[in-house]
């Protein structure tokens, strides 16, 4: 998913993988210096078991399957295949000797895109492979655009969720180490009511730039909701602490004009790590109490988990009017 659209910092292209399993050398050679001229990254697999492994690996953006291997049948791949959460939604064309209709039909019910009949013609087999990637293409568009905020560009919440319970699963069967960033823009709803939503509008969009601005290539922005943003970060809190220390710096230099005023922004950021969480629910509710603190605290700062090493050097920038922020500490 491309995370900063907003910003025009769209994560480079991937080369477009297509996995050919085949248990036939030849018809594998064949189907290479068939498609060895599109620009497109082949991987073979000689057998339907080896192909199911590579294809959980390398997640291929096309699959041309063989329906007649010894070891497990193209119709009993293209099963698991849809069967599986990660790799269903990718399209499937078979390739076969017989061409029957009954195998067309077969094959076409139980998921694949389409039907190509061996020996194939070179031109049909180009023509048949760029109009499922074409499809595959807008279909990916279409989910990416479903998990994109359409104000800021960052991911939405649903997206973020999404990427939250990968990074988990990731932690969980692989170690590593994930922390949760919660942030709030101060005082908003006194933005919306002096100055309208147009200007309350402007303001997210200029944070949303600042924010994704400070982020590095592994860390997730996203917009949870209203005036809060959220980061998912690749590392420990002691780390989420500098990325949320620099983003609340950019939000304080954020100036959005709104007819002769000039609208200053800051905001408070919360911070919770895995290590401490027993589920993603769990590290988002401890990053949101400690945004609440945060806020308890006067705003326009960071505050750490409350067991974390470092949570005596707790990143503290006074907002003006700091005074009037603790007896007032809503958000």
């Amino acid at each position: 998913m491309s995370r900063r659209l907003l910003c025009g910092c769209r994560e480079r292209r991937k080369p477009v993988k297509v996995l050919i399993i085949d248990d036939n050398p030849e018809a594998l050679a064949l189907a290479k210096v068939r498609l060895g001229k599109e620009g497109l990254e082949l991987i073979c697999a000689d057998g339907g078991r080896s192909g199911l492994a590579i294809a959980r690996r390398e997640m291929p953006d096309l699959i041309l399957l063989d329906v007649e291997m010894p070891d497990m049948s193209g119709f009993d791949v293209c099963r698991s295949l849809k069967a599986d959460g990660e790799l269903c939604m990718i399209p499937v064309i078979f390739l076969s000797g017989s061409g029957g209709a009954e195998d067309k039909v077969k094959g076409l019910d139980i998921g694949a895109v389409d039907f190509v009949a061996k020996p194939f013609d070179a031109f049909e087999l180009r023509a048949r492979v760029n109009a499922a990637l074409r499809t595959k293409h807008m279909q990916d568009l279409l989910i990416e655009y479903a998990r994109i905020d359409p104000l800021t560009g960052l991911a939405n919440r649903r997206g973020l969720m999404e990427r939250l319970g990968q990074e988990w699963a990731r932690i969980q069967r692989h170690g590593g180490s994930l922390s949760f960033i919660m942030g709030d823009v101060d005082q908003f709803k006194r933005i919306n009511d002096t100055h309208g939503h147009t200007i309350g509008d402007k303001v997210l969009q200029e944070v949303a730039r600042a924010i994704a601005g400070q982020c590095r290539q592994n860390d997730i922005p996203a917009r949870y909701g209203g005036e809060e943003f959220a980061i998912i970060v690749d590392g420990h809190a002691d780390g989420a602490a500098k990325l949320a220390e620099r983003c609340r710096r950019a939000v304080e230099g954020v100036r959005v004009s709104a007819g002769a005023d000039t609208v200053i922004t800051t905001a408070s950021f919360g911070i919770a790590d895995a290590d401490n969480a027993d589920s993603p629910e769990t590290l988002i509710r401890q990053a949101d109490e400690a945004l609440y603190r945060a806020k308890n605290a006067g705003r326009n700062r960071v505050e750490l988990p409350h067991d974390s090493p470092c949570s005596e050097k707790k990143v503290i920038a006074a907002a003006p009017g700091s005074s009037e922020a603790r007896e007032n500490p809503a958000r």
